[in-house]
């Protein structure tokens, strides 16, 4: 039995999805009726979601997208935490699943590395390790000795690929990004611009977190996620991070406790400089995520 209550899947899958926008309003319906929240990302390359709710209801959604041959072999990491780490639900309909800026055949990735194999990579000689993430991502955590592109979004990574005469086309690249989709994609990448030796941490960090023992793990510092968690530590438990709103520094307590911080709105580092009418705005949205918090609790036990 976990102690925590709500349960979160992360998922994703590359496939010829031509009939992704019909998906739209069954996947919207199955989440809606039972409560779960979150964001899912229909394209013509596949599905990339994360959601969170009541197990069973959490569940029964993977378990219909499994239902079709195209994404019976697709996984779904589960982690546990207290409170629904999303407001609301999206379902929505995007070119990309994960935009990379340019097109790249995502049919003909790097080498899946195993989260248990994954050390024995890392001390390979002459290896490049490369985070695939956001730098505000890689600031709170990241592997040692990894390169940190410093991109403020993933479709900046091809444009920095191309622009880096370090990266030698025979040397060997190990990728890794949070759920695995972004380094998946990335490593097609490298390999359709002729690097000859590109592997990929199979189901990410997130993954790594939950495969690899205490012991062995290499991990140094926290997991930035896309919710309302901000962080998960190496035990893949919520931390008591936030993201500033205005200017997307990640807020420790510290960060708390400075005079420039008003939750929703501003930090410190970024208060003078936010204009009086950004803050009425993010003071107003702030509201209004509270208002839905307090009109849709979630009452669930583990399963």
């Amino acid at each position: 039995m976990n102690d925590a209550r709500v349960l979160v899947a992360a998922f994703y899958r590359f496939v010829v999805f031509e009939d992704f926008a019909a998906w739209q309003p069954r996947l919207k319906s199955i989440c809606e009726s039972g409560g779960v929240t979150g964001s899912i990302l229909l394209a013509p390359e596949g599905i990339n979601g994360t959601i969170a709710g009541r197990p069973d209801v959490v569940r029964e959604v993977v378990t219909f997208m499994r239902s079709d041959h195209r994404f019976a072999q697709m996984e779904a990491k589960e982690s546990w935490c207290d409170e629904a780490p999303f407001v609301r639900l999206k379902v929505r309909l995007k070119r990309e699943i994960i935009p990379l800026g340019t097109p790249v055949d995502v049919a003909a990735p790097g080498i899946r590395v195993r989260p248990e194999e994954w050390n024995g990579l890392l001390d390979t000689p002459g290896i490049v390790v490369l985070d695939t993430r956001n730098d505000y991502e890689v600031q709170v955590g990241t592997f040692p000795g990894a390169v940190n592109p410093g991109i403020d979004t993933f479709r900046e990574f091809a444009a920095w690929v191309d622009r880096n005469p370090d990266l030698e086309r025979d040397t060997p690249i190990a990728m890794f990004c949070t759920g695995g989709i972004r380094c998946e994609k990335a490593s097609a990448y490298l390999l359709e611009r002729g690097f000859a030796e590109v592997y990929q941490l199979d189901g990410g960090i997130l993954n790594y977190l939950a495969s690899v023992s205490r012991e062995s793990n290499r991990w140094e510092g926290e997991c930035y996620v896309f919710d309302r968690r901000v962080t998960v530590d190496t035990s893949l438990h919520a931390t008591d991070r936030e993201v500033c709103v205005s200017c997307n520094r990640v807020l420790g307590a510290e960060d708390r406790g400075l005079a420039g911080y008003q939750e929703g709105v501003t930090c410190n580092a970024c208060y003078r400089t936010t204009s009086r009418d950004r803050k009425d705005r993010f003071l107003e949205r702030h509201r209004q995520v509270q208002l839905a918090r307090d009109r849709n609790p979630l009452d669930v036990k583990p399963g």
